[in-house]
């Protein structure tokens, strides 16, 4: 099994720190919010890393040789689901896959590679409390998963905030059987909606991931979900990126 990390963004939000640095570089607990990655996705067995750059990939690629890259050239015209799937080569025998400007502790890896469901995906079940004080980013945003635990119902933006399970951390684990219902439903959906909107997505290119999630949970796709009572941040804006700085030790 594999690790996929998605890092083709930009991450405009997080300017100036990303103005001439890919948005994974930024250093928190002094260390490269990457690295942090890193030793959590290894502490599930997870080294041989496939990393889909886009935005100042090259550096990436200087700093990690040992990477399997994929590149995402139309990474300012897309978004996370079609950035995943340029890594489609590499997901036959299952995957982990993360996103790349996330904070996670090593033990939701080791808890998510044991899953026995064929898709897993992480879910903090505590994120209210931590968006309190994400003034610049509001829970409103969230990617919101609704259960019937451990069964995942719904995953969107728009689910109230009272009836959500959890937020999705952006990070899932598919086993082959997974792997291969992902990449069917995808290309399936892509020729079924074409340029038009897909799920919450003005466009089937600009859609999220969680775009993609929630078709296959409409088609009956079972999707189940990890339980994690934080141990993980999202750094999506420069007070997020504060945020960090001052919760996140080692």
């Amino acid at each position: 099994m594999k690790a996929i990390i998605i890092g083709a963004g930009r991450g405009e939000r997080l300017m100036p720190h990303t103005a001439d640095a890919p948005k994974c570089f930024a250093e928190v607990a002094g260390r490269r919010i990457l690295d942090w990655g890193l030793e959590a996705l290894a502490a599930g067995g997870l080294t041989e890393v496939v990393f889909i750059g886009g935005y100042q990939m090259d550096r990436i690629r200087a700093a990690y040789p040992q990477f399997i890259f994929c590149h995402n050239a139309d990474w300012r015209d897309n978004n996370i689901m079609e950035s995943l799937m340029h890594a489609e080569v590499h997901m036959d025998e299952g995957f982990v896959c993360a996103y790349s400007d996330i904070l996670y502790r090593p033990e939701i890896i080791e808890r998510l590679v044991l899953s026995p469901y064929t898709i897993t995906l992480a879910c903090d079940t505590e994120w209210r409390t931590r968006y309190r004080a994400r003034t610049d980013h509001p829970e409103h945003d969230a990617e919101k998963i609704g259960a019937n635990s451990p069964r995942v119902t719904a995953i969107n933006r728009t689910m109230p905030s009272e009836k959500a399970h959890g937020e999705y951390i952006g990070v899932a684990m598919f086993n082959a059987m997974g792997a291969a219902l992902l990449r069917e439903h995808y290309h399936q959906s892509k020729k079924r909606y074409g340029e038009g909107p897909f799920q919450a997505a003005r466009t089937f290119r600009k859609a999220y991931l969680i775009d993609l999630f929630q078709e296959m949970i409409d088609q009956g796709v079972p999707f189940h979900l990890l339980e994690t009572r934080g141990g993980y941040l999202e750094i999506d804006t420069n007070h997020d990126y504060q945020i960090a700085r001052t919760e996140w030790v080692s």
